[in-house]
């Protein structure tokens, strides 16, 4: 009866194809979704499972004067032309930023990780499958035991289970082999070792605070100090305030398109393209109002006019045009000044990506273009477990009145 109601309801919503404002990111093994109402990301577990979480995000309503409908109210910055570009962005990346450390942590397992590294030490993958087990079963009652005995230590009003029987030892065998097949387990390094120690718990949110203060050094200075500073040897691109503005532009976008490509060389950025394919594919499948199925989202394109990727390629060229009246000439006080006008930069791009996703015409096209090529590099096809992530994150977004989803 429920799968017969569901199918209804996506019946029901296949009369309204459109345009929608669910958006997401691609996140560690998992996707993130937001829409009008409601915001969620679905993982995928080292165990195979999907573990979803989702959230309310705040809304005021009022009545409609022409049609008496509930509608809902845009924040006061939502209606502002270029200040909802700069403020939603900050908004994103600090949302986008928080999911994707808590994917992150999810990718964790204590009871995964020990056994990863008793595998790696006692090189039991060379072994027959029969003697692998018996070198486990002799391992993993102490394990237990000793991770058992830790966790009291740290909750008295934890209850130790016991050494584990026969039965147990197989069934956690068969458990930690299938969820060590995808797990990404790395030898901790003396100083990784050292933090541990020093900070315990703490240390996951030193290092995303690290990572973070990381991050943003690298982007100032990869892409806005680098460019200027190379430009600046070449004394003949300096003379002309527009040929130099050029010039900075290319080498940010060459920069851009060279970090781009070899971070993705690597498995884990790579399987993150991956999933942020599935966000794609999965939001066009809402837009093309068919049922949210893994065959009918693998028919869909990866790439999309709305992406944060295009988002970022056009805040690239956009800045090439504000450069051409930076007035300073020296490296420094010009970065100073790129900088300052970053804020006016982003809330142009963003107004420009707004018509993009909104309107489909020669003009548009040929604003997403650069944007929807640089997604062959940031966006790869998902196979059906990433797709299947992606939905999961889609469902809880989708709202009740498809009228609420309007972009």
């Amino acid at each position: 009866m429920a799968d017969n109601e569901k199918l209804q309801q996506q019946a029901a919503k296949a009369e309204y194809a459109h345009k929608s404002k669910i958006g997401g990111q691609a996140l560690i093994e998992g996707v993130m979704m937001k829409g009008a109402f409601r915001g969620a990301m679905a993982c995928r577990l080292p165990n195979g499972e999907i573990d979803l979480e989702t959230w309310d995000l705040p809304a005021n309503f009022e009545t409609d004067p022409k049609t008496g409908k509930q509608r809902v109210v845009r924040k006061w910055y939502n209606r502002i032309p270029l200040l909802r570009g700069c403020v939603n962005f900050v908004m994103s990346l600090v949302d986008g930023y928080r999911c994707m450390m808590k994917s992150a942590e999810k990718q964790f397992d204590e009871e995964v990780d020990d056994f990863c590294a008793w595998k790696k030490h006692e090189k039991i993958d060379r072994l027959p499958e029969n003697e692998q087990f018996e070198k486990f079963a002799a391992w993993y009652p102490d394990e237990r035991e000793k991770a058992e005995k830790e966790k009291a230590k740290e909750d008295k009003s934890y209850q130790p289970a016991g050494r584990p029987d026969a039965e147990t030892i197989a069934k956690r065998w068969d458990y930690l082999q299938k969820a060590s097949e995808h797990y990404d387990y790395e030898e901790p390094s003396k100083f990784e070792q050292w933090l541990e120690d020093k900070l315990g718990d703490k240390i996951m949110g030193a290092v995303m605070v690290l990572a973070m203060i990381l991050g943003v050094g690298i982007a100032i200075g990869l892409f806005m100090y680098l460019p200027k500073l190379v430009v600046s040897w070449i004394k003949p691109l300096t003379n002309n305030q527009i040929i130099k503005s050029c010039a900075e532009g290319l080498v940010k976008i060459i920069l851009f398109v060279l970090y781009m490509w070899l971070t993705g060389k690597g498995k884990s950025i790579r399987r993150t393209y991956e999933y942020h394919g599935a966000e794609h594919k999965t939001i066009a499948c809402f837009e093309a109002a068919l049922p949210l199925t893994v065959e009918n989202v693998k028919k869909q394109s990866r790439f999309h006019p709305r992406c944060g990727t295009s988002f970022i390629f056009l805040v690239l060229l956009i800045s090439i045009f504000f450069g051409c009246f930076n007035p300073y000439t020296k490296v420094l006080p010009r970065v100073l000044f790129g900088f300052a006008l970053l804020p006016l930069i982003m809330g142009v791009s963003y107004e420009l990506i707004r018509l993009a996703g909104r309107y489909d015409n020669v003009c548009t096209r040929i604003l997403s273009a650069p944007g929807l090529w640089m997604q062959r590099i940031t966006t790869r096809e998902p196979d059906a477990s990433q797709i299947e992530c992606a939905i999961a994150a889609m469902e809880p977004c989708i709202p009740e009145h498809m009228e609420d989803d309007e972009w």
